[in-house]
């Protein structure tokens, strides 16, 4: 065997070898929740509508949710992405939902307010992935 040859098969092989160490593996959550519509008008949010809990800018067309602050201890978390019963993209958690709710989240429906009562208010499953933590850091 050539040295070319023998390095390019290495190589080959390295690659194969970490590509299966470095997979993403993620531990899977699911729950059922009530989900509501929310549109970004200052009514429905407080005076600053376009700006999330989180310090975001909602933007109209892009798939973003709210969450009850219960799902926080559950690994939903700012920018994770949900899969959502019925629908079939994802959606990035943007929002925190006022404290007073419990297993709920709100889809964002920019300004289209008939869009938002006509979904009014359902129970649905969602899904999403958390990282498991690594033992030797945490």
């Amino acid at each position: 065997m050539k040295i070319g040859h023998f390095v390019i098969a290495l190589c080959c092989i390295s690659l194969n070898n970490c590509t299966n160490h470095t997979k993403d593996t993620c531990i899977k959550k699911t729950f059922q929740v009530t989900a509501t519509a929310y549109n970004s008008l200052a009514y429905q949010t407080n005076s600053n509508p376009n700006i999330t809990a989180f310090g975001d800018s909602l933007k109209p067309g892009l798939r973003y949710i709210a969450i009850s602050r219960d799902l926080l201890d559950s690994g939903l978390v700012h920018n994770t992405k949900v899969k959502i019963q019925g629908f079939d993209s994802l959606y990035i958690v943007k929002d925190k939902m006022n404290q007073r709710y419990r297993k709920r989240i709100d889809i964002y429906m920019d300004n289209d307010i008939k869009k938002a009562k006509a979904w009014g208010k359902r129970n649905v499953v969602i899904e999403y992935c958390i990282q498991p933590k690594d033992s030797i850091t945490h």
